[in-house]
């Protein structure tokens, strides 16, 4: 079996671009006609440039190739012009085309891909949402507490048992940064309010997007500890897991960690310095499937747990879907809303979701079909965004 054809399509989410501005899609297919999916989440440049890279990548080490020789695939990309290291926008290029590759290897073992990588552990798993408290306008409003009670109650009655929200602000190219007084308070107040809004029911979850100092970190995590959050998540910029250490050393509630890393060393770095407990790989970034299963493993032996990011598209989606089911420590792994909407419309059949938990599918590879009509009647994005962007302005306290 050869890998012979590459496609890629660059999908424009429609407003208010839920799961980013947009999602980059591949298909690779062997010369004896299976073809398989995947998708990248790369960040650091335009689409268009990071589709001339996935088709370099492409020609340079996998063309040609068989699909199953994932470990050869994975060190010639990791190596790739002399650097040997982890490089993001690299690794994103590597999962999605890895993933595509294990996609092919399902579908030619008539195997869903968790039966190839372990095993089924999980027949349901536990899935999370981002709060998206709307006002009477129908616009988004991330800050008015009210909305976000509101929204955490509707989404608790359709069955999720966690919820996330990010109350600290926002988050800029400046980051960490010692957030003020009035917008400690305005978290506290926050948090309180989703608590009273759902009880024990669900499980409140702590995002801050790396905004703050340790120190500040630490100041916020001390007014939000009688609220019990399952986590406090990426509580300092990603890059110095020593930083992160501190803030774990003083808080109670337990730090999460990990969509902006790539790889088994930057993930071990984090654990050997007990910076995190709860591990968030991102799929299409980390240096694909099996690189996610040896962290995994990895984190297994920290007694660490794993709860998968997935702010992009569904085909990210159910590469996670297939590593969570095959892991034993797997904790949660987040849902973008119940999968419907977009993330629906582009799969011929939807992510599979009930009462709070994702169902693995028994299909074979990802378990998933593209729908290539809506994928080319949303391709390309004609946007000059990034899939995600931060405040290009430092944080003043008085802006709050």
């Amino acid at each position: 079996m050869k890998v012979a054809k590459l496609n890629t399509y660059i999908v424009a989410t429609p407003e208010p671009h839920i799961g980013g501005m947009y999602w980059i899609f591949l298909s690779i297919e062997t010369k004896c006609g299976i073809l398989g999916v995947g998708e990248v989440y790369s960040a650091s440049f335009h689409p268009e440039v990071v589709v001339k890279g996935i088709k370099d990548v492409f020609e340079r080490y996998l063309k040609g190739h068989d699909p199953h020789h994932v470990e050869r695939f994975y060190r010639e990309c990791f190596s790739s012009g002399f650097t040997q290291r982890p490089d993001l926008t690299m690794m994103g290029v590597l999962s999605g085309l890895e993933m595509a590759c294990w996609d092919i290897i399902g579908k030619a073992a008539n195997k869903p891909i968790y039966e190839l990588i372990g095993g089924k552990v999980h027949d349901k798993l536990r899935s999370y949402t981002y709060l998206y408290p709307k006002d009477k306008d129908g616009v988004l409003d991330y800050e008015d507490s009210e909305l976000g009670a509101e929204s955490a109650v509707s989404f608790m009655e359709q069955g999720f048992s966690a919820i996330k929200f990010d109350p600290a602000g926002p988050y800029s190219s400046y980051s960490g940064h010692q957030i003020s007084l009035k917008r400690l308070s305005h978290c506290e107040n926050y948090t309180l309010k989703i608590r009273e809004a759902v009880g024990d029911n669900c499980d409140i979850l702590i995002g801050t997007h790396g905004q703050l100092s340790p120190s500040s970190a630490v100041r916020l995590a001390k007014r939000l500890e009688k609220f019990d959050p399952l986590w406090f998540e990426e509580p300092v910029p990603p890059g110095q897991s020593s930083a992160m250490s501190e803030v774990a050393k003083k808080t109670k509630i337990p730090v999460a960690t990990g969509e902006r890393l790539t790889t088994k060393y930057e993930f071990y770095d984090v654990l050997k310095n007990n910076a995190a407990s709860i591990i968030q790989m991102n799929l299409g970034r980390v240096g694909g499937i099996l690189e996610a299963k040896k962290i995994a493993s990895l984190s297994e032996v920290f007694y660490a747990q794993i709860a998968p990011h997935i702010y992009n598209g569904p085909v990210g989606a159910a590469a996670s879907i297939q590593l969570s089911a095959a892991t034993p420590n797997f904790l949660i792994m987040e849902s973008v809303r119940t999968w419907d909407g977009f993330h629906s419309e582009v799969l011929k059949d939807s992510i599979q979701w009930s009462n709070g938990n994702i169902i693995p599918s028994d299909k074979p590879g990802l378990g998933i079909e593209l729908n290539f009509d809506v994928v080319s009647s949303n391709s390309p994005y004609k946007g000059k965004k990034l899939h995600l962007s931060m405040n290009q302005k430092p944080y003043y306290a008085d802006d709050d």
